[in-house]
């Protein structure tokens, strides 16, 4: 079985300072409930074919620069994304048997960048299998295994760059209380903006404008009728416990699991939906998403052999916070 090797690690803090860091970043009740469950992990995977017949090609130059660069990007981009640099922290209030956490913005080393390897994977391998391959697991955040609420003493954004015998993988681990799936691909895009702009920064501040400024003081939990027009107040969300092993888990093991991606086509997706329109009797009232959601459950309560007249229910978060994203979100 394929392994993959650790090289290096380093962490990247924003470039410049950022005053609002210096405040601490306060969870909503929504990101709080978050603190038990997996980070979010996305990754990208390239080819590096092409650049193999380039003349005097040097893999170990290539994948040092794209690291270097890599880096400098994240620094610039944490200059937005702040929080994401930080660490969280706990206030606890013994004589309540509560605490509050929080993201303390400028605790710890910054964003984590780790270089590794899996010469000996290739990108058929992780392409034409169908079940994603086990070894998929270490290339984020090296397979090692957190909740959110780790993010004390972890980063609350890793970025793991594995080299493959063909091409390289890029995998993002970003902490599910501080951002949402939106936020997530928000911070990916303007990280990728600013990766492509590298080779025209200078010293000027002006360079670090970008397309689509995150939003870090939205605080639509906040009664203003307690807190008044001041929105610097913000209530302490407290927890009714007072040590993290009251009601974090680290102990569930789920077994060998085999995870698979199924892929979708337009023309699939719209036959789909005209199917559930028309089944329900509405007029293009079901979008392809809830045709999808819909089919995908079905499946799951199929397989799991539930009696017809058994009630369940489907839950999907979306948008459920709107901070680390713009307006137009």
């Amino acid at each position: 079985m394929a392994e993959i090797k650790f090289i290096s690690e380093s962490f990247a803090k924003p470039k410049y300072e950022v005053e609002d860091a210096k405040q601490s970043y306060y969870l909503s009740p929504i990101e709080l409930a978050m603190l038990s469950i997996d980070p979010i992990q996305k990754g990208l995977l390239y080819s590096l074919n092409n650049s193999s017949n380039e003349v005097n090609y040097d893999r170990t130059k290539v994948i040092s620069h794209l690291l270097e660069k890599l880096k400098h990007s994240l620094s610039l981009a944490l200059v937005h994304f702040y929080p994401l640099a930080g660490r969280f922290a706990t206030r606890k209030y013994p004589d309540e048997h509560a605490c509050s956490v929080f993201v303390d913005c400028t605790k710890g080393p910054g964003a984590r960048l780790i270089h590794a390897s899996a010469v000996d994977v290739t990108i058929s391998d992780i392409m034409s299998s169908i079940d994603v391959p086990i070894i998929v697991r270490s290339f984020f955040e090296l397979g090692e295994k957190m909740v959110n609420h780790d993010g004390h003493t972890r980063a609350l954004l890793s970025i793991q760059v594995t080299e493959l015998l063909d091409g390289v993988f890029i995998g993002f681990t970003m902490n599910h209380s501080v951002v949402d799936g939106t936020s997530f691909i928000h911070f990916l895009n303007m990280l990728s903006e600013l990766f492509r702009l590298e080779d025209q920064f200078c010293d000027d501040t002006t360079t670090l404008k970008i397309s689509r400024v995150p939003i870090f003081n939205y605080k639509p939990w906040i009664d203003s009728t307690i807190c008044g027009d001041n929105e610097d107040v913000v209530p302490v969300l407290k927890l009714p416990y007072l040590e993290p092993e009251e009601f974090i888990s680290h102990g569930y093991e789920p077994g060998p699991l085999r995870e698979q991606i199924f892929h979708f086509s337009t023309a699939s997706l719209a036959t789909l939906k005209s199917k559930a329109n028309q089944e329900c009797g509405t007029h293009n009232e079901i979008s392809s998403f809830q045709a999808l959601s819909a089919l995908v459950w079905r499946s799951i309560t199929r397989v799991r052999n539930l009696s017809k007249d058994e009630r369940t229910c489907c839950n999907i978060s979306i948008i459920y916070g709107k901070r680390g994203r713009t307006p137009k979100y």
